[in-house]
């Protein structure tokens, strides 16, 4: 979500209500029981060797020029394990069909309302004839929603810190990603 920010003075908007939206995530899930220590220590997953799951957590964060969600519920602070796990961007579409495949794998109001609102992003990028969203399509959405709806992982429970020292491919493999 970090990486979708466009520079300029609409950034600063953007990222204040990304910001406040995030920071309600962060008091809802205090409300309810489910705010976490941090997970992800970006330093020790750079350490690991190429290939393991945990480096390529680490290499996607850097790539993308990203740190990772350190507050809040487990959903929020593994989002970006998502993207590594099922090899979506971080560009808009990518965060589309990260949210859809987290639809499909375990309904959350909070993943419908980032959906929507990317959506609505998207829209926005096509009317201004925006090449970043030029690979949009319903159906790439359906399939992460489908692809989703066959993984073997809870996205609120799972523990991702016990595998990063596996390969990213084992790791894939034991919760049902193709």
């Amino acid at each position: 979500m970090k990486s979708m920010l466009n520079p300029g003075n609409a950034q600063n908007n953007s990222t204040s209500r990304i910001q406040q939206f995030f920071d309600f995530l962060d008091r809802t899930s205090e409300l309810t029981g489910r705010n976490v220590p941090q997970i992800v220590h970006i330093e020790e997953l750079r350490v690991l060797p190429s290939g393991t799951f945990g480096r390529a957590v680490a290499d996607f964060l850097d790539q993308n020029h990203l740190t990772p969600f350190s507050t809040g519920s487990r959903r929020k602070q593994l989002h970006d394990t998502i993207h590594v796990l099922t090899g979506y961007g971080s560009d808009p579409v990518g965060e589309a069909e990260v949210q859809a495949f987290l639809l499909g794998n375990k309904f959350n109001l909070f993943n419908l309302t980032i959906g929507l609102g990317l959506l609505r992003l998207i829209h926005k990028q096509l009317l201004l004839n925006q090449t970043t969203v030029a690979n949009f399509s319903w159906e790439r959405l359906w399939r992460a929603y489908q692809r989703g709806s066959h993984v073997r992982l809870d996205p609120d429970t799972w523990q991702p810190e016990h595998l990063w020292e596996l390969p990213l491919h084992k790791v894939q493999a034991f919760i049902g990603i193709s």
